[in-house]
């Protein structure tokens, strides 16, 4: 097995598979399980600070923002696709899919989204149904401000669709005041459960919006209105893979009996970016920096492809590439969730010291030493 420290998915702690191993009974007929369910929901609910209501879904992360876009859109809608990044540019397509007509706010790839700007654009032109943001877009690291962002896009009446798939549990979320409609994460990412799963949760003003829709809904499984009423009715849309949810279940466990579980993100995070640029490599983003997920220019002189093969090869230590307008340009470390600890970064950064040794790559310093000195 190698030591996984990607951005998504993570290592997964010991109760968490052990929750997942214990027996099953009947998820669409057995009491118990409605309640189980609800009630984490309701603990997830709580984690992001909100009394909005959360489902969780059956499906990779991926299915959440498929679902917000099914769930909201209507042929014809316009809806605003805030993109500096290849995630952020996606939900086009899910827009597409459904019969809306994306707007992209397209910006800089290298820097998170200026706020002003947007609110400079907004006042030209805010006749959007939604508007979708993403929080961090993983595949170049980079993080928007969604506490600034959401109360702008809501200030004109547009709901707001956030993808913190990536950033949840590593960055501050705060789904009320933040003033999210519909927040989508994954259990992959910071929640460090097994992928698999996705939850969103639903705003009375979403839950509105899909009541009063003119035409049904163009999905079954990517339908959230299909758990309209599940706990009353004591009916899901589909059987739940209840194995995959007690395993969930025990991890947003581990994330509420973990109060310091942002700071220690943040530290982490900014050791690892320190020891990167004061030995001579390069962030790929000029600002916006994640502290789920640090990502540098592959140096010149080698490949994404020669550094991850002698990762894995060499030292069992899995990092990741990236794709689309990124593929083979970037190296992305994972500090998220059960891969933020100290001991585990420290790893890595020992691991790509070897590496870039034996690729003929000359940094200015031990990435090890310059990051467990920035730990003090």
């Amino acid at each position: 097995m190698y030591d996984i420290m990607t951005p998504g998915p993570t290592q997964v702690r010991g109760n968490v598979l052990a929750a997942r191993a214990l027996p099953c009974t009947n998820p669409d007929l057995d009491p118990d399980f409605f309640t189980f369910y609800k009630e984490t929901c309701e603990l997830i609910s709580s984690l992001l600070h909100t009394g909005n209501q959360t489902l969780i879904l059956g499906g990779e992360g991926i299915l959440g923002l498929e679902a917000a876009c099914a769930s909201l859109t209507e042929p014809g809608d316009r809806v605003l696709v805030l993109d500096n990044g290849v995630f952020g540019k996606g939900f086009a397509d899910f827009v597409r899919i459904y019969g809306g007509k994306p707007v992209l706010y397209t910006t800089d790839y290298l820097h998170t989204l200026d706020v002003e700007a947007l609110a400079g654009y907004l006042e030209q032109d805010h006749d959007f149904k939604y508007a979708t943001v993403v929080h961090c877009d993983t595949p170049s690291g980079m993080l928007n401000d969604i506490s600034r962002i959401c109360p702008l896009l809501k200030s004109y009446g547009i709901l707001t669709v956030v993808d913190s798939v990536s950033a949840m549990f590593g960055e501050e979320v705060r789904v009320d005041d933040f003033c999210i409609d519909l927040l989508c994460g994954g259990s992959q990412k910071a929640v460090s459960a097994p992928p698999g799963l996705t939850f969103v949760t639903v705003s009375p003003a979403a839950w509105k919006t899909m009541k009063e829709r003119r035409t049904p809904i163009a999905s079954f499984y990517a339908n959230l209105m299909a758990f309209d009423g599940y706990f009353e009715k004591q009916w899901f849309p589909y059987t739940m893979p209840i194995s995959d949810i007690r395993g969930l279940r025990t991890a947003f466990e581990n994330i509420k009996a973990d109060p310091d579980m942002l700071k220690r993100h943040a530290r982490i995070a900014q050791a690892v970016r320190t020891a990167l640029t004061s030995c001579g490599l390069t962030l790929h983003t000029r600002d916006g920096w994640s502290n789920t997920v640090s990502v540098f220019d592959v140096p010149a002189g080698t490949t994404a492809s020669a550094i991850l093969t002698s990762l894995r090869e060499d030292h069992n230590l899995m990092l990741a590439g990236s794709f689309d307008v990124l593929e083979g340009q970037v190296i992305r470390i994972g500090h998220m969730g059960e891969n933020a600890k100290e001991e585990k970064l420290a790893a890595v950064m020992k691991a790509l010291d070897a590496v870039m040794a034996k690729l003929g790559v000359t940094l200015t310093g031990s990435l090890e030493a310059a990051y467990l000195r920035s730990l003090g």
